[in-house]
């Protein structure tokens, strides 16, 4: 794999684990209730995987044409994106802690 490669997939995997470590609303506005909930994670993700594939988008146009894709590639990053992000939902869902 060359640097872009390595350094896409460390992207992704940061990005589709941000919204489940950080507790403000796209990084910036603290919610009210005190707890960001599942919906806004979620909706996170979704954006998050949007810019990650717009990065990508914009390596692979520096590294030469575009090639496009049908949707069997879509369903396939999205799938891995929710897979990078799998231990930050561990983390913020399953993992039990002390005293709690």
């Amino acid at each position: 794999m060359n640097f872009s490669t390595t350094l896409l997939l460390i992207l992704a995997f940061i990005a589709a684990n941000l919204p489940f470590l950080v507790e403000r609303i796209f990084f910036f506005a603290k919610p009210k209730a005190g707890s960001k909930g599942f919906a806004w994670r979620l909706l996170e993700l979704v954006v998050l995987f949007f810019v990650v594939g717009g990065i990508a988008w914009l390596l692979e146009g520096k590294l030469g044409e575009v090639h496009r894709q049908n949707w069997e590639f879509y369903a396939v990053n999205a799938s891995l994106f929710v897979v990078f992000a799998y231990p930050g939902f561990v983390y913020r869902y399953l993992w039990r802690r002390r005293g709690a």
